[in-house]
């Protein structure tokens, strides 16, 4: 799975940069260009880099109600692997 956001459908408020996830050895990384909004994890997450201008907030859900770590620009964490989300700038 590879998710990109298109610049031309963005949200103009949206934080730029991507946000990519690890999942295992056999898979291409997730990435979400400028991602806006809720994004939901691959069940096989394991790893979240943020290199957005913004914090990464992850989440124990797939709607983002459930919120978990704060991931700082430039920085990356474990997710749990199952239905979990992540939102940027939340």
């Amino acid at each position: 799975m590879f998710a990109v956001g298109s610049s031309a459908s963005a949200d103009p408020t949206a934080d730029t940069g991507r946000v990519v996830v690890f999942s295992t050895e056999e898979q291409a990384l997730d990435q979400w260009e400028d991602p806006a909004g809720c994004q939901k994890l691959p069940v096989t997450a394991h790893v979240l880099i943020n290199d957005t201008d913004a914090v990464v907030t992850t989440y124990a859900d797939p709607l983002c109600l459930t919120p978990g770590l704060s991931v700082e620009p430039g920085y990356g964490a474990h997710v749990a692997p199952g239905t979990g989300s992540f939102s940027v700038g939340a």
